[in-house]
């Protein structure tokens, strides 16, 4: 529909079966066609989120069911556009939250989830920006409400998400403290975190009651699940708040159906009489479930982009692969190798 004669047909990057890297194919598929108050992007960059992981073995709930294409969000160009949507807008260099579909040369996205691409970011920098930024922010201010002079913790804070946090709390004021291995904590300096921990050669926990003196922190915002949030939340002080935003362990290997299982049967229940007793409160955060909100989502992201001109939102791309090299991506990932985002790039 929108390709010139002789170019070759649409590729995207299918989940052909639940399973290892291996199970990623690309398949030739025709070009999407816009329905009223949607665009199609032509992709310039896809981002990779542990969602897409979970997908590809086969145990994320709200992924569909294989032969299928994930990714949640993508940076490119708007090629065409449907019935209500401003014709102004064809041409547009753009960011955008997708439903699924990302990994691909194109996509059809809700105008509504789209959003312009600041000038000062490549496509590879946008795209490391919808999902991570927007999950943090979620995260620290809005169920969070981290302060000016209060202090979080961030596990995994290697991660883009971590990054991410790290960019809001330092505009916030707080003091922040990371968990990551060691060979990361060189750059985690340079981009300010104030107190690092290496989570492999130390026990986390510890350090961190050493380093604030017993009281633990405000704040602390934890991916991996399990019985690591019960570890978490004792690194509360009062009025500590614990945010739960995915399950990352569940993507280690050999983690199957039955391993998210026994996952799941280690994470704490939080009592509400223990609760109001020790001042503390926990909550989760999934992008993914915040569809309906996308007026609230957009509000969000409005913060976001001014941060990207006033310079305190910094998205750091670990490493772009190419779009058949997807396999690869995901094993780079999972082999905890990356420090911020890993893209696609057709």
């Amino acid at each position: 529909m929108y390709r010139n004669s002789g170019e070759p047909p649409l590729r995207q990057i299918f989940i052909t079966a639940s399973g290892g890297v291996d199970v990623l194919k690309i398949r030739e598929t025709d070009d999407p066609r816009p329905k009223r108050g949607e665009v199609v992007i032509r992709v310039k960059a896809a981002g990779i989120n542990f969602a897409d992981i979970m997908a590809r073995k086969g145990i994320y709930p709200d992924a569909p069911k294989p032969p299928c294409v994930v990714g949640y969000e993508v940076s490119g160009i708007i090629e065409a556009m449907g019935e209500g949507v401003d014709a102004n807008n064809l041409g547009k260099e753009v960011m955008a939250l997708t439903r699924f579909g990302g990994y691909s040369e194109m996509v059809r996205v809700p105008v509504a989830q789209v959003f312009d691409k600041p000038t000062t970011l490549n496509f590879e920098q946008a795209a490391a920006i919808p999902v991570t930024y927007l999950t943090a922010y979620q995260l620290l201010v809005i169920m969070g409400s981290l302060h000016a002079g209060e202090s979080i913790l961030i596990h995994n804070a290697g991660g883009a998400v971590g990054l991410a946090a790290l960019d809001i709390a330092r505009k916030i004021g707080a003091t922040t403290y990371g968990t990551s291995s060691a060979s990361k904590h060189e750059f985690l300096k340079q981009r300010g975190f104030d107190h690092l921990i290496d989570y492999r050669t130390q026990d986390w926990l510890q350090e961190l009651q050493r380093l604030t003196e017993g009281r633990g922190v405000e704040l602390i915002i934890d991916p991996f699940g399990g019985k690591h949030w019960k570890k978490s939340y004792k690194a509360l002080r009062s009025t500590g708040r614990l945010g739960m935003f995915g399950i990352s362990t569940a993507t280690e290997s050999r983690v199957g159906a039955l391993g998210l299982l026994k996952l799941i049967t280690k994470m704490p229940w939080f009592n509400p009489v223990g609760l109001m007793n020790s001042n503390k409160a926990v909550f989760g955060a999934n992008l993914g479930h915040m569809w309906h909100e996308a007026e609230k989502v957009s509000g969000w992201m409005r913060t976001i982009l001014a941060g990207v001109h006033e310079g305190w939102v910094r998205p750091h791309v670990d490493k772009a692969f190419p779009l058949e090299q997807a396999a690869a991506a995901h094993q780079y990932i999972e082999e905890r190798r990356s420090t911020g985002k890993v893209v696609l790039v057709p």
